[in-house]
């Protein structure tokens, strides 16, 4: 799994901006074209792919 943040300005499909200082965990891209993006197993987000950056310190598989 990849590591990722998000830019600034970002919201998820609700339109709620998502925490930028933050790195989450890249779960899919379901098939509507929303990544999952999840801080834990309690809170995930569905965010546009192209405000997704990978991490430096993310393991690159």
């Amino acid at each position: 799994m990849n590591t990722v943040t998000v830019k600034p300005e970002t919201r998820n499909h609700k339109g709620f901006f998502i925490q930028e200082d933050s790195s989450y965990k890249l779960m899919q891209i379901d098939e509507s074209g929303w990544a999952l993006i999840c801080v834990d197993d309690a809170v995930c987000h569905y965010v546009d792919p192209d405000n997704l950056e990978i991490s430096s310190d993310g393991d690159g598989r």
